[in-house]
């Protein structure tokens, strides 16, 4: 029983914490952080690095500036499309730091399992932006982005006081995520397309006799 319960606290932190850096990665590492250094969690030796004042100060840092940017219509998805390189990164390296010291193999198919699950996480949030900043009031963001904060702190939270429950959160998430991203996608196709085709038809036409 015991090994199993360590089993699942390690999934649960090795696939949380993936899960929540695709989302909002500062916010992750402040959380895991802050409760490491208030004794409400042991961190295995490749994750003692977030605890450090450096680290807890860069991603206060960076969180601050993402929260303003991250309710801003247009400049979140710019922010997002940038986080691109390194919401994924990042959530495979805590994937993979989370299992602690294992064998080489288990490390490396953490940090793919959690580069995927923070590849479709990140996917979901930056999709759903881009369809949320269709509409014209602000509102929307800011209720998103608040949402998706709540998220992410309560996720992490869960993932080590309750990986059980967690767990099957995350189960359905990724079942919810499969079946909203094609719709996310066809939806994006949409937006550019009316983009490319007013900015087109704003340009002023070629002259079809230009002069010799």
């Amino acid at each position: 029983m015991d090994a199993l319960n360590q089993i699942t606290t390690t999934l649960a932190l090795t696939m949380g914490l993936a899960w929540a850096s695709g989302i909002n990665l500062y916010a992750t590492l402040l959380t895991l952080g802050l409760l490491a250094n208030t004794g409400n969690i042991v961190l295995p030796p490749d994750l003692q690095v977030v605890a450090n004042p450096v680290v807890l100060g860069a991603a206060g840092l960076m969180y601050f500036i993402e929260f303003f940017a991250d309710k801003t219509p247009g400049v979140d998805t710019g922010w997002d499309a940038i986080h691109t390189f390194i919401r994924i990164p990042a959530g495979a390296m805590l994937a993979a730091g989370a299992i602690g010291d294992l064998n080489p193999a288990v490390e490396i198919a953490a940090a793919i399992l959690g580069g995927s699950l923070a590849a479709g996480s990140h996917a979901t949030k930056a999709g759903t932006r881009v369809l949320i900043n269709t509409s014209p009031e602000p509102f929307s963001n800011w209720f998103a982005s608040v949402g998706e904060d709540v998220a992410v702190i309560g996720g992490v939270w869960a993932c080590i006081n309750h990986p059980v429950l967690f767990l099957f959160a995350l189960a359905g998430f990724i079942v919810l995520m499969i079946w909203w991203l094609p719709k996310i996608w066809t939806g994006v196709k949409k937006v550019f397309r009316f983009v490319t085709n007013l900015f087109s038809h704003g340009a002023p036409p070629p002259d079809a006799n230009p002069p010799q």
